[in-house]
């Protein structure tokens, strides 16, 4: 079966759109990661017990709501790009790849979300000790389990997984060769093994870090790409133009 060459009809967003869309996302989600690393202590931070935690999330709240505002931005991005990159072909895969895109930036938000909206009570809660601390403390837990690992991080690495996957069986080798598919595939399976994280398999979640990080390159490939393609279409069409201009004298 033939499928439609990579473009882009008038009516859909641009290549440059799209590829903005991904390099936001990219750059915004490492930087984020990068700056909680250095202030929070994160994901490492997540491994200590509650009290501490919270302990070390109050001592830095300011900065640590600021990035996770960002990482959490950043996941939302995840939406608006997959519709976009959803219109660059028509391809089975792709019209799975766009939903499944959409679901993946919801739950991530979802799950980050929380250290917005709830860590914030439950920092000031557990401050104040006694059994109004306690509760805090299990509530955290629970918010930890349910929105963190459940929602936020294993449905969204699967997600995240499926969507890259999709996108990489819809493009094919159509926008930069076999090297740009294996890169997405490879990373997507890197960050599928991340479902395994709450089992302490070892080794889990330093291939679930190197999958992001290769997946944050091929995104940011796959922006280079659009703005390859997009540059070759105005020049192609701009020497249709002039070579009608000069056929015409």
């Amino acid at each position: 079966m033939t499928y439609t060459r990579l473009r882009l009809r008038r009516t859909d967003a641009s290549p440059g759109w799209v590829a903005g869309l991904l390099v936001a996302a990219a750059v915004l989600a490492n930087l984020a990661f990068a700056m909680l690393g250095s202030v929070f202590d994160y994901p490492d931070v997540l491994r200590r017990p509650a009290p501490e935690i919270l302990e070390s999330y109050r001592e830095h709240q300011t900065a640590v709501a600021l990035w996770f505002g960002v990482l959490t931005f950043s996941a939302g991005l995840m939406a608006p790009a997959a519709l976009a990159v959803g219109r660059l072909v028509r391809h089975p895969a792709m019209r799975i790849a766009v939903p499944v895109g959409i679901a993946a930036a919801v739950v991530q938000v979802v799950g980050l979300s929380r250290w917005l909206l709830l860590v914030p009570g439950y920092a000031a809660d557990a401050a104040a000790g006694g059994a109004r601390g306690e509760q805090a403390l299990e509530s955290f837990r629970t918010a930890h389990q349910v929105l963190g690992v459940a929602i936020g991080e294993t449905a969204g690495y699967l997600l995240t997984a499926a969507w890259t996957l999709l996108v990489v069986a819809a493009l094919h080798d159509r926008l930069a060769g076999p090297w740009f598919s294996a890169l997405g595939g490879a990373s997507a399976l890197a960050i599928l093994a991340g479902v395994l994280s709450p089992l302490d398999v070892p080794g889990v979640d330093q291939i679930n870090f190197g999958g992001y990080v290769a997946w944050s390159v091929w995104l940011l490939a796959f922006a280079g790409a659009l703005y390859r393609d997009r540059a070759r279409g105005t020049a192609s069409s701009l020497g249709r133009r002039l070579g009608q201009a000069v056929s015409r004298r």
